[in-house]
């Protein structure tokens, strides 16, 4: 118990700092394109059906369109990543990439031409499927007592994967939450295979001198 406690503790401490290091990167890119009238965002973010542009949903989410835009990510971003995160990194990182190309493909094969989509909230989207989800599917009462909280705080932003919204990119809402229902069952913990039962015992051979005795019983016997 206290191994795991401890491995627990380590990964959490990791998750904080991962997502404390994506929200510095975050913030220090929208200082830069804010300083630069948003370039970065038209250079860098996704543009349907341009084969060219498919490395840009790498980018997209690093990438915002105002102050506004990034301060509504940030937060949601922050908390659902590290609940995502704290139970491992290497299963953070991928889902992460499941998440990344799910929202970017949707986008870049189904967005309206010539528009250009940027943002972390595709992010957001697939890690609250992910967390939710991973909860019901690994069977871990810690694991599911976070989905259920997921579920209860964050249930109402649901509504930005309708198109309800102009100039918000319901599909990437939708593909990156996709993404994450998918990353759910794809890293979901397999159940450990139930040990063989061990085979019955062999007899035990009659000693030596017992068969030694029934062989002179029998000649004895004319036998």
């Amino acid at each position: 118990m206290a191994s795991k406690f401890a491995r627990l503790l380590s990964d959490s401490r990791r998750a904080l700092f991962t997502m404390l290091g994506i929200q510095a990167v975050i913030w220090s890119v929208q200082v830069l394109n804010w300083l630069d009238d948003y370039d970065l965002s038209r250079e860098f973010g996704l543009r349907p059906e341009r084969v060219g542009d498919l490395p840009e949903m790498f980018t997209m989410p690093f990438l915002h369109f105002s102050w506004d835009h990034i301060v509504s990510n940030s937060w949601p971003l922050f908390v659902l990543g590290f609940l995502a995160a704290y139970r491992g990194m290497r299963k953070f990182l991928l889902a992460s990439l499941v998440i990344v190309v799910s929202g970017g493909l949707t986008v870049w094969l189904l967005e309206s031409p010539n528009t250009v989509t940027a943002g972390a909230s595709g992010m957001v989207y697939g890690y609250l499927g992910y967390v939710v989800l991973r909860g019901v599917l690994d069977r871990n009462v810690l694991d599911a007592v976070v989905g259920l909280g997921v579920a209860a705080v964050y249930w109402t932003i649901l509504i930005g994967v309708l198109p309800v919204a102009h100039g918000v990119s319901w599909l990437g809402h939708l593909g990156g939450l996709a993404g994450g229902l998918a990353a759910a069952v794809l890293l979901r913990d397999q159940a450990a295979p139930k040990p063989a039962p061990a085979p019955a015992p062999a007899p035990a051979p009659a000693p030596a001198d017992s068969r030694s005795a029934l062989l002179k019983e029998l000649d004895d016997l004319g036998l």
